[in-house]
């Protein structure tokens, strides 16, 4: 499925599905929804970060946990301390993978997922989302000397997919459909999943194209490997949380309306994929015309709507 085709469809399900807060579900102390209450209590917040998935979340030189998704959910942050009245609440940083992010926000590990996490229909009977933060889709990496240009060119040839991922449901689905043959197998992580197409136990790594462009900037693999194909998915991000709490999704939705209201969302697309990185690189992905007319829509300011 090419990106372009599926943008208004994809957009209108991605609207559908952010900051969903389903069956209400409040109480706790001060009449606070169960996730504030906890985080009142505690007066922590719990993020859920990936360690290898640049530019949304990732580890710096220092093994800090850094960026775009986590500044997002850091401003989450600063939106629950006005809600729960403590504006000096602590963060604690919660390692989570593509294949436990998930059970990690339905087991309450975590109190908002800040990766790179598709909101998609499955997904929206679990959890919440919220408001579109990135639109990707799944594409191949493979060696620049490779002769593959599409996934047809696999047939019978192995690929790697990264476990828990869409991208591996759109490998699956694209294989079944075209009888390709392809052996499937999997990485822990994305960092994992490159390891094994530089080893040669892949000929190809499928996952979102900003996740394949930036591992090749990071590893400064430009001369080694290129992202090639048509788009075989469409992948709209979101911040994760849980779902049923009314209360949490208004704090989560109030946090990006500040934010495009104030004209931030632009410039922090800009500190985080077209500006160099902390750790040195430099992506140089300008922001797609869907996400930038998806910020203005988070634009509740009077100049906004003369």
């Amino acid at each position: 499925m090419r990106l372009s085709m599926a943008i208004s469809g994809g957009l209108l399900l991605a609207a559908c599905l952010l900051a969903t807060g389903a069956s209400a579900q409040t109480g706790g102390s001060e009449g606070l929804s169960p996730t504030l209450s906890a985080i009142k209590t505690a007066h922590t917040v719990r993020l859920g970060y990936r360690e290898s998935s640049p530019p949304f979340s990732f580890l710096d030189q220092a093994n800090r946990p850094i960026g775009y998704s986590l500044e997002l959910c850091e401003a989450i942050v600063e939106e629950i301390g006005v809600e729960v009245d403590d504006p000096n609440l602590k963060i604690a940083y919660v390692k989570v993978t593509s294949d436990d992010r998930i059970d990690a926000v339905l087991q309450n590990k975590i109190d908002l997922e800040c990766g790179s996490t598709t909101a998609n229909a499955e997904r929206g009977k679990r959890v919440a989302f919220s408001p579109l933060m990135f639109v990707a889709g799944t594409k191949l990496m493979v060696p620049k000397a490779s002769s593959v240009q599409s996934l047809t060119d696999l047939k019978g040839k192995t690929v790697v997919v990264t476990k828990g991922t869409t991208n591996e449901q759109a490998i699956q689905a694209a294989d079944k459909k075209s009888s390709l043959g392809l052996n499937i197998v999997v990485g822990a992580d994305h960092e994992q999943s490159y390891q094994m197409l530089v080893d040669g136990k892949a000929d190809a790594f499928a996952t979102d194209d900003i996740l394949l462009s930036s591992l090749i900037v990071r590893h400064k693999a430009q001369d080694k490997f290129r992202v090639t194909g048509d788009y075989l998915s469409y992948d709209p991000y979101g911040i994760m949380f849980r779902k049923g709490e009314p209360q949490l999704a208004a704090v989560v939705d109030r946090t990006f309306r500040k934010l495009g209201s104030n004209h931030d969302l632009v410039p922090l697309y800009n500190k985080w994929f077209t500006a160099r990185l902390p750790t040195g690189e430099r992506l140089n992905v300008p922001i797609s015309l869907q996400l930038e007319e998806a910020f203005k829509a988070m634009d509740d300011s009077a100049s906004a709507n003369n």
